[in-house]
């Protein structure tokens, strides 16, 4: 299996400091900053990244587990809300909440959500996620 890279670089302190985050494949390359992590400012930040991958991630998931089952899965769209909170040890990730809407011709809505339910708990990146609490809302369109 394939082993993927990305980098950072930062420079400065954590509040007037500046950083770089690049994927290996140069599909992205952008910057992060105090403000856009923790406040409304420009650029991205790691928990925008951690949801991008793990929205993809499940999608490929779910849309690979309704196919294996026999139905053709015209699309499945997945948002991520990464809650990023402050404890007396630091931050963390506390919680992804995954709300995914698919369009599957001939399955009904229970079937779509068993599906979701697996794909939630199998594919790579919620296993890499452990300790963050997932949550999910998938409907059919």
């Amino acid at each position: 299996m394939a082993t993927r890279h990305a980098s950072a670089v930062w420079e400065g302190d954590l509040i007037e400091g500046h950083g770089k985050m690049k994927l290996g494949g140069g599909a992205y390359e952008g910057p992060y900053t105090f403000k856009s992590r923790f406040e409304e400012g420009s650029g991205t930040n790691p928990e925008e990244l951690i949801g991008a991958a793990h929205a993809g991630c499940f999608s490929m998931a779910l849309a690979h587990g309704i196919a294996e089952a026999g139905f053709k899965p015209k699309s499945v769209k997945t948002s991520a809300e990464v809650t990023l909170t402050k404890g007396s040890d630091g931050f963390r990730i506390e919680k992804i909440h995954l709300i995914c809407k698919g369009d599957v011709p001939g399955l009904d809505e229970a079937k779509f959500k068993e599906f979701a339910e697996g794909a939630k708990k199998g594919c790579p990146v919620s296993k890499a996620l452990t300790g963050v609490n997932i949550t999910l809302d998938a409907k059919l369109a």
